[in-house]
């Protein structure tokens, strides 16, 4: 039997249409974001209801979902003034979509089990696009009971959907994409100046290049943006960088070398010298093509 009762706490440029789904496809949603003016905007979006607290929001659910910004901002409304933790009854389901390390997502894994709740760490890759026409991958750590009866409620908002090992699994999946992504926005960045500094019709050039071995998710849904040089929206330079750093302290513990995704962080360092903070990821562009 699928759950009815979820919450959804955090709505950022990727919560807010997430929880939208929820309602959409007939869950009944309690919303709760830090700051209430949100929270107030996607009720009346949605008519669903918000609260004042995580734990308020989350007590009478029976999955609670979360997409906060860092491992820090996990702890406050797992554990800060009127938490999750302390507030959800026995059995509820805890699914964290945020990106954080896989040491905190085994920490709340061990915690929950010792409440007799269950944690899921899901991060989500796919970007504010993904979120809103609820087209998202979500790579998932944790136990198979407790995902196989979330799995039909992701559905609302995920096109790819898979357990990938125990807790912390799907944090390192994430860490995964991301190496993957920033390698392919500098290749891409480069290709793309490349292309203009050759006089070419750059529109002809990617329909063919989009076609073969060369595409990308990137390549598809940021090539226009990026040769017409706007990068003010997206997925922040500020979070990926953070992303970047959870990958190299993994790295350190597992011994992989990531040379190249080092040197692409050094570029994204030097766009936030610059102001290019909240630019998007694919703001690379801007370092090649002068």
């Amino acid at each position: 039997m699928i759950a009815k009762k979820v919450t959804f706490v955090g709505l950022g440029v990727m919560g807010y249409p997430m929880a939208g789904h929820l309602k959409n496809n007939n869950f009944e949603v309690t919303v709760f974001n830090r700051t209430r003016e949100k929270s107030d905007g996607w009720v009346k979006k949605y008519q669903g209801l918000a609260e004042t607290t995580p734990g308020k929001a989350s007590q009478n659910s029976e999955i609670v979902f979360i997409c906060v910004g860092r491992d820090d901002d996990l702890r406050e409304v797992m554990e800060g003034h009127d938490g999750i933790i302390n507030s959800v009854k026995e059995n509820t389901i805890i699914v964290d979509h945020t990106t954080t390390s896989a040491n905190i997502a085994k920490e709340y894994s061990n915690i929950c089990k010792s409440r007799k709740l269950h944690f899921l760490d899901a991060p989500i890759s796919g970007g504010q696009a993904g979120a809103e026409n609820g087209q998202l991958s979500i790579m998932i750590g944790g136990e198979e009971s407790p995902f196989e009866e979330v799995k039909p409620v992701l559905a609302s908002y995920g096109k790819a959907i898979e357990l990938i090992g125990p807790s912390g699994s799907g944090q390192l999946t994430k860490m995964i994409n991301q190496i993957c992504i920033a390698g392919l926005v500098q290749g891409l960045s480069e290709a793309l100046a490349f292309g203009k500094k050759s006089n070419l019709d750059m529109e002809k050039v990617l329909k063919v290049i989009s076609k073969g071995a060369a595409q990308s998710w990137q390549m598809e849904n940021r090539y226009k943006t990026m040769l017409d040089g706007k990068f003010n929206f997206g997925f922040a330079v500020d979070w990926m960088r953070k992303d970047l750093s959870i990958c190299f302290d993994e790295s350190k513990k597992n011994g992989s070398k990531l040379p190249i995704t080092e040197i692409i962080d050094k570029y994204y360092a030097e766009i936030q010298s610059t102001g290019g903070n909240r630019f998007d990821t694919s703001s690379l562009m801007t370092l090649v093509d002068k």
